[in-house]
């Protein structure tokens, strides 16, 4: 008998009226009118289940901080990174611990399932870095947490980073991390690129680097990250994050940097909602928005996915971990209205961060871990369109979130009362 059996399910690549079946807490088919004895069964209605969202790049450390000890007036990165400074030595694990755990269930909530988290290396006590560590262990039967050691105030620029970025991956860091941008020189942060390259091909680790953070279009660690890469046999394992600096950046440079983006095998990483936010504040008009050039990275076959980034702290004072916003937002500052192009920010929420994390059996075929997710939406658009409700979120075939369906009572006069959610 089966665990679980779903039914008349559409699923992201189109196909409707399907049925995904479970055993031990793996997808073990998926085929139309599948008729079979299961413990639990599960009418889909023709809504879609996607496999849960995954945010390739976020902050854990400082979520929920907003107003410690003081709100960013400026709304820019740098007054952003000094009230940073001065929270950190006011942290302690048990508080960070809790804003994490309580995070991680607004997640969950949201079916976010799997998150990459940066964590802030630059405090010799490394009491991040810890309670990080605590808080993945603990959520572990239900998201995946993966930590990127992150020297905040520059792997050179910061007394000690270097030695405690080491320490930090020596306690069970996954990922190696670096600022480039933030260095004292350009040519610093060059050199902080090599060392912390050259410290992942020698652990064998991925590499995730805020990289170009900025709308100096002279900032071009990007290319000197894609050198590293292709030097040092890391395709495929190294992903730049925000690179605003390519918003600034005139188009024959351009022209020369994506393919040396796409030789070494790089992906990137956007943050809609935070890279509109911070970038171009000093700018009159017209303003720049930022956000790095999506379109152009996925037509050159670079792998691109979208990051929530920040919620409720010193960067960004909203936010709710609900990916399908990001997404939206995504859509947007890109200008990516095609049906195609739409459903290409559906997947920098799903299936392009879950590959840049090196996720293991995510996806929804046999074989795959029973991790999805039920949408009140009936394809990848109208769910972006709607940040439709998470009906249902499974992990290993249990149900572990639901929530009730968004409809609307309609009281018109001249008309009976009925009740509906927004489709066409």
């Amino acid at each position: 008998m089966l665990d679980l059996l779903i039914h008349n399910a559409t699923l992201p690549d189109g196909r409707t009226r399907m049925s995904v079946a479970v055993q031990d807490g793996q997808i073990v088919e998926v085929t139309t009118g599948l008729q079979a004895p299961a413990a639990e069964t599960l009418d889909a209605r023709g809504l879609l289940l996607s496999p849960p969202f995954v945010d390739a790049h976020f902050h854990m450390d400082a979520t929920l901080s907003y107003g410690l000890p003081r709100v960013n007036q400026s709304g820019t990165l740098l007054e952003g990174i000094a009230l940073w400074g001065e929270l950190k030595p006011l942290l302690t694990q048990e508080a960070l611990i809790e804003r994490a755990l309580a995070y991680c269930d607004w997640a969950v909530a949201k079916g976010l399932l799997a998150i990459r988290s940066h964590v802030d290396i630059c405090d010799p006590r490394l009491l991040a870095v810890e309670a990080l560590l605590e808080v993945k262990r603990r959520v572990a039967p239900y998201l995946d947490l993966q930590l990127v050691a992150f020297p905040q105030d520059g792997l050179l620029r910061s007394p000690g980073a270097l030695a405690q970025l080491q320490r930090a991956l020596d306690l069970g860091v996954d990922v190696v991390g670096g600022i480039p941008q933030f260095e004292r020189t350009m040519a610093d942060g060059a050199e902080s690129v090599r060392l912390l390259m050259e410290i992942a091909a020698t652990r064998g680790l991925r590499v995730d680097m805020h990289c170009d953070e900025t709308d100096d279009p002279l900032s071009r660690h990007v290319e000197t990250l894609a050198y590293h890469a292709h030097r040092l046999g890391l395709h495929g394992r190294v992903n730049g994050s925000h690179l605003t600096s390519m918003h600034s950046m005139d188009n024959y440079y351009v022209s020369k940097l994506l393919p040396l983006m796409a030789e070494a095998g790089l992906s990137a990483v956007a943050n809609p909602l935070i890279n509109i936010t911070i970038q171009g504040r000093h700018d009159s008009y017209p303003k720049r928005r930022g956000m790095t050039r999506v379109p152009e990275l996925l037509a050159a076959g670079i792998r691109v996915a979208f990051g929530q980034d920040c919620v409720m702290d010193p960067w960004y004072s909203l936010g709710s971990a609900d990916m399908l916003e990001v997404a939206h937002m995504g859509l947007h500052v890109a200008q990516m209205t095609s049906q195609a192009a739409m459903r290409q920010c559906f997947e920098a929420v799903t299936v392009n961060p879950a590959a840049i994390l090196g996720l293991e059996g995510y996806g929804l075929q046999p074989g795959c871990h029973a991790d999805f997710v039920l949408l009140q939406a009936r394809d990848p658009v109208e769910a972006l369109r709607l940040r439709a409700t998470r009906l249902k979120v499974f992990r290993r075939g249990r149900l572990i979130a639901e929530t009730p369906a968004a409809t609307s009572a309609l009281h018109l006069s001249g008309r009976p009362t009925h009740t509906q959610w927004m489709t066409p």
